[in-house]
C-alpha cells in the first residue's frame, strides 16, 4: 500500500513538474507571439529598417539570415557526413578516437560567444575576410560541427547491424553497403538532426556580431553577382542577420519604434524557428514512412 501511495506521489510530482515547463513555455512564446504578431506586414517583412525614422522593416536583415544559413550548411553537412561516417563505420576503439569524441563533446559545449570570438581573431582579422558573410558562416560551422557530427554518428550507429551485414555478406564494398544500405536507413534521423541544427544556426546571434557584423549594406537585389559589392550574393559583404539586428536594436535605443520592430522581428524570428523544428519531426517520419514502405 505504502509502495502505491509512493508511486502516485511521485508521478504526480512528473507530472506537476513536465506541466510548469510547458507552461513556461507556452507563456513565453504566447507573450513573444502576441506582442510581435500585430506588427508583422509585407512591408515590414520586405522593407529595409531606418535608424531615426518610424516604420522600417527587417528585409535585408531577413535575407541575410537565410543565405547566412544556407552558406553554413553547404560547409557543414559534407564535413559533418564524412566526420560521422568515419566514427560509426571505420574508427577503431583507441586513444585517438577517444580523443576526438572529447574533442567533439568539448567543442559542443562552448558558448556562442567563445566561437565568436575564436571567429573574429581567425577569419576576420588573421584570414583577412573583415566582418562578412563568410566569416559568420565558417564560425557558426565551427559552432554547428559537433552536433551534426553527433547526430551522423547516432543515426548509423541506430541502424541493425544485420543490414550492414547483409551487404556485406553479398560481396559487396565496403563503402557500397554505407552508401547504399547504411546512409539511405539512416537518413530520417540525419535529415531531422540537419533542420533542427539549421534552427540554431538561424537564431545564433552571438557568434555572429563578432564575424558577420552589425551592419548590412545598401543591397542591389537585381544585381546577383556574387563578385560584385553591391551584390546580395556577395560572401565578403558584412551582414546584420535578424538575431543580430534585435539584439542592436535593444541596445542602442535611437529608433523611435525599437519596441514595435523588436517584437515584430522576435516574432519572425520564432515563427520561423517553430517552422524548422515542425519541418524536422514531419519531414522524419515521411522519409520513414516512405523508407519501411519500400
Amino acid at each position: 500500500m505504502k509502495a502505491k501511495i509512493a508511486d502516485r506521489i511521485a508521478t504526480s510530482v512528473l507530472y506537476l513538474i513536465a506541466l510548469f515547463i510547458v507552461a513556461i513555455l507556452v507563456g513565453l512564446l504566447g507573450y513573444i507571439l502576441a506582442s510581435g504578431v500585430p506588427h508583422i506586414s509585407w512591408s515590414f517583412i520586405t522593407s529595409s529598417p531606418q535608424t531615426f525614422t518610424k516604420g522600417g522593416g527587417i528585409g535585408p536583415q531577413l535575407f541575410n539570415s537565410f543565405y547566412l544559413l544556407v552558406l553554413t550548411m553547404i560547409i557543414s553537412i559534407p564535413i559533418a557526413l564524412g566526420a560521422g561516417i568515419y566514427m560509426a563505420e571505420y574508427a577503431k576503439k583507441n586513444w585517438l578516437t577517444d580523443l576526438l569524441r572529447t574533442a567533439i563533446e568539448v567543442l559542443s559545449s562552448l558558448p556562442s560567444i567563445v566561437v565568436g570570438l575564436f571567429g573574429f581573431l581567425f577569419f576576420v582579422l588573421s584570414m583577412g575576410w573583415g566582418f562578412s558573410i563568410l566569416s559568420g558562416a565558417l564560425a557558426l560551422s565551427v559552432f554547428n560541427l559537433p552536433l551534426m557530427v553527433r547526430v551522423v554518428e547516432d543515426s548509423l550507429r541506430g541502424i541493425s547491424p544485420a543490414q550492414r551485414e547483409a551487404g556485406l555478406a553479398l560481396g559487396v564494398s565496403r563503402w557500397e553497403t554505407i552508401k547504399s544500405v547504411m546512409l539511405p536507413a539512416a537518413l530520417p534521423g540525419i535529415i531531422t538532426g540537419i533542420i533542427l541544427a539549421s534552427g540554431r544556426v538561424f537564431g545564433e546571434a552571438a557568434a555572429l556580431i563578432y564575424t558577420a557584423g552589425m551592419s548590412s549594406p545598401n543591397l542591389d537585389f537585381t544585381n546577383w553577382n556574387p563578385f560584385d559589392v553591391t551584390s546580395p550574393l556577395n560572401p565578403f559583404r558584412p551582414a546584420e542577420t535578424l538575431a543580430v539586428h534585435i539584439w542592436k536594436i535593444n541596445g542602442e535605443g535611437i529608433m523611435p519604434d525599437a519596441a514595435a520592430v523588436s517584437s515584430g522581428a522576435s516574432a519572425v524570428l520564432i515563427l520561423f524557428i517553430l517552422v524548422f523544428n515542425f519541418s524536422a519531426r514531419f519531414i522524419g517520419k515521411w522519409i520513414h514512412r516512405r523508407m519501411t514502405m519500400h
